[in-house]
């Protein structure tokens, strides 16, 4: 890498990860998916509604946590244009 020049992989920098609360409202949804699943397999009722349950409290805390503002939008990589295809 030639001094002064920056490589295309370290001039964009930003994050993607999210803020905790959204992280957790996931992570919320996911253990309810998952024990759900395991009621499918399980052939229990109560273990598929209590993962559904589980699924629903994690979505609205999605939706109370706002998760949908913590994309961020970045500029544009470099050789990534727009091109005009007529």
């Amino acid at each position: 890498m030639v001094e002064g020049k920056k490589s295309e992989h370290t001039e964009n920098l930003g994050s993607h990860g999210g803020r905790a609360s959204s992280w957790l409202a996931v992570t919320i949804m996911i253990v309810g998916f998952t024990v759900a699943g395991f009621g499918l397999t399980a052939t229990s009722w109560t273990l598929i509604w209590v993962g559904v349950g589980v699924f629903v409290v994690g979505g609205i805390l999605a939706l109370v946590f706002d998760i949908f503002t913590d994309v961020v939008i970045d500029a544009p990589r470099v050789g990534m244009r727009a091109e005009d295809h007529r």
